[in-house]
């Protein structure tokens, strides 16, 4: 009886853990690939949304950021040569983002500083999960996210100096854009 209730538990833990982006039976690089797609979407600059990526990470909470590295995308490497294998449970995949500036949350600032950024994010099993150990990164929000939560941000604003501070971000962010 007890080997019938074991085989039925790994049956029905192997069918759920296929469902999760960052179950062992995945590629390592599909978590990192899964997280930045939600941090490029916008979803780590309210910290109320950290539970959406909280079970691709080692961490338990997401520090206040200063800033915010606007891009134009990422590439994350699928293929494990590219990867360095530190052991069956603990990899480091690389990343790169096209980088566009960075933006200033305080003053509402943006330096556009095009290039790109390397990225080497190291992963660790943690039960049956990859996680993302490091590098507890600041927010990599894409381009036209960050125009969107701008405008939202100038439709809402009420005070008139902080609405030419918001039109003057949304301008830059409009002129990188081309």
């Amino acid at each position: 009886m007890g080997l019938v209730i074991g085989v039925v538990w790994l049956a029905i833990s192997t069918v759920t853990g296929f469902a999760q982006t960052n179950a062992i039976t995945h590629s390592p690089a599909k978590v990192v690939e899964k997280y930045f797609a939600l941090d490029n979407k916008g979803v780590r600059l309210d910290a109320s949304s950290f539970e959406s990526v909280a079970s691709y990470v080692g961490w338990k909470e997401e520090p206040a950021w200063g800033k915010v590295i606007i891009i134009n995308g990422f590439t994350v490497p699928d293929d494990f040569r590219k990867w360095e294998i530190v052991s069956t449970l603990e990899v480091v995949v690389p990343v790169e983002f096209r980088v566009v500036g960075v933006m200033y949350l305080e003053s509402a600032g943006f330096v556009p500083e095009p290039g790109t950024e390397q990225v080497r994010v190291r992963l660790k099993v943690q039960g049956t999960r990859w996680k993302i150990m490091e590098p507890m990164l600041p927010p990599h929000v894409g381009q036209k996210r960050m125009l969107n939560v701008v405008r939202q941000a100038l439709l809402e604003e009420k005070d008139g100096t902080r609405q030419a501070s918001l039109a003057a971000l949304q301008a830059e962010l409009r002129k990188a854009h081309e």
